[in-house]
């Protein structure tokens, strides 16, 4: 499992995480720079204010009119408002953007990942960095980013228009500010803690619960909705823990900056009123000193609590980052101009697939594979036999391109497959794996995944080679039926029917059928047997099967024990030379093919 932020990110700086932000927003900066502007602008506008508050404290005290004074203030008020909502318009734009780019960065990213990746990461975690941290990154980038930098010009600016009414009473304020932001600092680590649990385990509770309701039939067999949910709740209770320390420290934060700035305006008000009859000073110097003390409370808040963002979000942004920083498949040498879709004609007699000494292992010291090597033809039935372990499902992993040999090499039509790059190898075959994967949506889309552009005729004869007509007449709708999520309103053996469907409509050059009639009953397999034979006919199919009475017949059968090739021939020849596939026909007393057989079925002993 990939570590967490809190095991490779511990001393992170906040100002290593603002760098990377910015970088975040590169294209935005055009919006974000006008967001800056509009917001110094606002904050112009509100520091106007209080000089203008004098003014008219001054003129009551006068002959003066107050009208005009009193105008313009209305209408700076109006103009900052405006401008304000403007600015804050465009940052939570820019946050949607930032956020919609990030997104597309990781899905794009998340379908392109090595498969070793997913041995090791949990996809409920993957999608909770999809979701949950994207959203903390944009308020990051639509607040702290602009209120950090807007909060500190606004502040200085306050500071120095209250340095120049009166620098006494602004010492006052400075020192109360001061303690407030040493204790803000204090908190501001442990805020980045809890923030970076939370994180965490909010990403456990999204892959605990996608592996509970992923395997819910099994939950509810064996009676375990309350132990998955202790398990569920465990990681909710850890994000709610984490949750509530981060909100102690905001609290406290909170609290020690309200105390400063009511601290700070109850003082100079004290002495401030002390010293309004004092030469040199007037009640309108300190109205507008008030007012000046009251606005710095807006944007040191922004200040601490753009701070406090930045914090929480450091987490979410290093779970991003190492997500992005996951290894992808190489793209390899690009595809020839007519490929994928109408590769060149092979020449007579090249194999549509040759496997030469191929070795591979998962883990270093624990090989699967140990020099495997085996043609199929372009037109044939060719079988993958063995016990269970053998290697059989790997073998069809690396020809899908999911991993890469240790050594050896996989060829297609003559070329090997380095030299093709995946997407080429890809284009030339279709498979039926194990798991005979269904998607939400219609029949008809998961039939017509493999070629979003089939015609209706190449729709009915997959479904009519797949015998999935009754099951498109039992759905509402036909084709255009939904079949539930992963494909829940289907049964095991029609689920597998429409995985095959889908590879029989791509016309491959190379069909891998991984045990392709486990689900099946004896007349569908018997008929799915016959039509694998037409199909061999137009292309090479390659089939993995426990059963053998769907392969007897093959043109060829591949005997694989313990990651090699122990044998190659056909049935007859194997039951008496190869040791491993009598002892596998004994079992399922299978007796000599007869060649003049219809169905696999025919060939069954009779107890």
């Amino acid at each position: 499992m990939t570590t967490g932020p809190e095991d490779t990110g511990g001393d992170r700086s906040t100002r290593a995480t603002v760098l990377a932000l910015y970088r975040l927003t590169a294209r935005h900066r055009g919006a974000m720079a006008l967001a800056a502007v509009l917001s110094l602008a606002a904050a112009a506008l509100g520091l106007a204010q209080p000089l203008l508050a004098r003014r008219v404290v001054e003129a009551s005290g006068g002959q003066q009119p107050l009208w005009p004074p009193l105008l313009l203030l209305t209408a700076l008020f109006a103009a900052e408002a405006a401008t304000g909502a403007v600015g804050r318009f465009l940052l939570e734009w820019t946050g949607e953007g930032v956020v919609r780019r990030l997104r597309h960065d990781l899905v794009g990213r998340l379908l392109r990942l090595e498969m070793r990746e997913y041995d090791q990461q949990r996809i409920g975690d993957l999608i909770a960095r999809v979701t949950a941290d994207t959203t903390l990154l944009r308020e990051m980038v639509a607040q702290a980013l602009v209120d950090l930098v807007t909060g500190a010009l606004v502040s200085v600016g306050a500071l120095a228009l209250m340095a120049w009414l009166d620098p006494l009473l602004l010492l006052l304020v400075v020192a109360t500010v001061a303690a407030a932001a040493a204790v803000v600092a204090l908190l501001l680590r442990g805020i980045r803690a809890a923030a970076e649990r939370m994180q965490t385990s909010v990403g456990a509770l999204a892959a605990d619960l996608e592996r509970a309701l992923g395997a819910l039939p099994m939950v509810r067999v064996y009676r375990a909705e309350q132990r998955e949910a202790e398990r569920i709740g465990a990681r909710a209770d850890g994000a709610c823990a984490a949750g509530v320390r981060t909100a102690g420290f905001a609290a406290v934060m909170s609290s020690a900056v309200e105390l400063a700035v009511q601290g700070s305006f109850l003082l100079v008000l004290v002495v401030g009123g002390l010293r309004v009859h004092a030469p040199g000073h007037s009640l309108g110097d300190l109205v507008a000193f008030l007012l000046y003390a009251s606005y710095l409370v807006v944007p040191l808040s922004s200040v601490f609590r753009a701070a406090g963002l930045i914090q929480r979000g450091m987490g979410a942004h290093l779970r991003v980052e190492q997500t992005l920083g996951l290894p992808v498949e190489p793209s390899g040498p690009p595809a020839l101009p007519a490929e994928p879709d109408d590769p060149p004609a092979p020449a007579a007699g090249v194999p549509a697939l040759a496997l030469h000494d191929v070795h591979f292992a998962y883990r270093p010291g624990r090989p699967v594979l140990r020099g495997v090597s085996f043609t199929v033809p372009q037109r044939g039935l060719v079988a993958l036999v063995g016990l269970s372990g053998a290697g059989k499902s790997t073998v069809f992993a690396l020809i899908s391109r999911f991993y890469e040999p240790d050594a050896g090499v996989i060829g297609f039509h003559g070329r090997p497959a380095t030299e093709l790059g995946r997407d080429a190898c890809r284009a030339r075959l279709a498979i039926v794996d194990q798991s005979s994967h269904v998607v939400a949506g219609t029949l008809r889309d998961n039939i017509t995944y493999s070629r979003p552009d089939a015609t209706d005729d190449e729709v009915r004869r997959a479904v009519r080679l797949a015998r999935l007509g009754r099951v498109a007449e039992r759905l509402p709708g036909g084709l255009h039926g939904a079949v539930g999520e992963h494909g829940s309103l289907l049964s095991g053996g029609e689920r597998q029917r429409v995985a095959l469907a889908r590879a029989l409509l791509a016309r491959p050059a190379l069909l891998l059928l991984d045990e392709p009639t486990s689900h099946l009953d004896a007349l569908n397999e018997a008929a799915l047997t016959a039509a694998l034979r037409g199909v061999a006919r137009e292309c090479a199919v390659l089939v993995i099967a426990h059963r053998l009475s769907t392969v007897q017949h093959a043109d060829r059968i591949v005997v694989l024990e313990e990651g090699r090739v122990t044998a190659q021939a056909r049935h007859e020849d194997l039951l008496a030379t190869s040791p491993v596939y009598r002892r596998l026909a004994t079992a399922q007393m299978l007796r000599p093919a007869n060649p003049s057989a219809d169905g696999a079925g025919n060939s069954l002993a009779r107890p």
